[in-house]
């Protein structure tokens, strides 16, 4: 007797670019099509759609917002009755967690994103707020959280008072077939690289600081765009950098640039998980990155793929490195731990598992 397969809704506020969306249409195009049947349910609009999504049907609510698409979701949920529904990124997860109350029969599932607690604090947000009350609160209502670094459950468990038992890391897989760099002398001058999000937290302004005091020629490309984009290019011309910076909002050639690069540098404060130190390894480009909370202590291996260091002095002495780094060997640290066949049998075994 043939299995009924386990019917799956993978919701996302929107398709733009970035990790959580991702991630989340690859994971939904790539889990076993014998074992479940998948939905990828996308509140906002198709025409801002920046991944393709093939072989799995494709729902768009087309709201501006979340908040706007409640009642759509909710008819969804009632009218196509899935076993799990599985969500992502605050606002949504937020959303979801109280409409598991009129689903009992559905399983509710939320991946979150970052070290929350850190991000409440470092955007000054600990003040009341009503909305941001009703979301800390929303864990208990979930069946199982996923989350992408031991740091992040960790936080989750002592900070919102949540077991353990209720909670699981998965990190995120190599979503792409990287092409290995050839290259393994420095380019002269030498090329350093920052894929991500131009916002407070990711710390380009250490960066550029940073770079203001190096004594050797070298080039730094960002790609990125986000809301401290202003604030970042008033630091570059402060610092006297604007000959040795390109910028590139948007590229869909992440990895060229970035094999053409001897290091990926993070200035981040924190992390959830990092998609981009990954991608980086991948292509066998090693990272420099501040030792800070988050998934980055767990794809950095010192000395292997790159350096964590715990100061600006610590990271300048590193820049100044004239180590040769072996491509290969960059590549297979991360390819070991996070190829998606051992990524995506964490999801099947986590969704087969919460139906029985």
């Amino acid at each position: 007797m043939k299995t009924r397969k386990i019917n799956i809704t993978f919701a996302l506020p929107n398709l733009l670019p970035g990790g959580a969306e991702r991630v989340f249409s690859y994971i939904a195009q790539n889990i076993d099509p014998e074992k479940f049947e998948v939905t990828l349910l996308i509140v906002g609009y198709s025409k801002d759609a920046s991944y393709d999504v093939k072989d799995i049907k494709l729902v768009f609510l087309e709201k501006a917002r979340v908040l706007n698409g409640v009642t759509a979701l909710f008819k969804y949920v009632r009218k196509n009755k899935p076993d799990i529904l599985v969500s992502a990124v605050g606002h949504l997860n937020t959303v979801t967690a109280y409409m598991s109350v009129f689903f009992p029969k559905t399983k509710f599932i939320s991946r979150e994103v970052t070290v929350l607690s850190l991000d409440t604090d470092f955007f000054k947000t600990k003040e009341f707020n009503p909305l941001s009350f009703i979301g800390n609160k929303r864990f208990n209502r979930f069946d199982k959280i996923i989350c992408q670094s031991q740091d992040m459950l960790d936080d989750i468990k002592d900070n919102y008072n949540i077991s353990a038992e209720k909670m699981i890391v998965i990190n995120n897989p190599i979503t792409d077939s990287f092409k290995l760099k050839e290259q393994k002398t420095k380019n002269n001058p030498i090329q350093y690289i920052t894929v991500g999000r131009l916002s407070k937290e990711k710390g380009y302004e250490r960066i550029l600081k940073i770079l203001s005091k190096l004594d050797f020629p070298f080039h730094y490309t960002i790609i990125g765009n986000g809301s401290e984009k202003d604030t970042i290019f008033s630091l570059i011309e402060q610092f006297g950098l604007t000959d040795k910076i390109t910028h590139i909002n948007f590229t869909k050639e992440v990895s060229k640039y970035l094999a053409k690069s001897d290091f990926f540098l993070q200035g981040s404060y924190f992390e959830g998980f990092p998609n981009c130190l990954i991608e980086s390894c991948s292509v066998g480009t090693p990272v420099l990155a501040f030792n800070v909370p988050g998934g980055t202590k767990e794809i950095i291996e010192d000395g292997i793929n790159g350096y964590m260091v715990e100061n600006e002095e610590g990271y300048i002495e590193k820049l100044k490195d004239t180590r040769q780094w072996n491509p290969i060997d960059v590549r297979e640290s991360v390819n070991k731990k996070f190829n998606k066949d051992v990524i995506l049998q964490q999801y099947e075994d986590l969704f087969i598992n919460i139906i029985k």
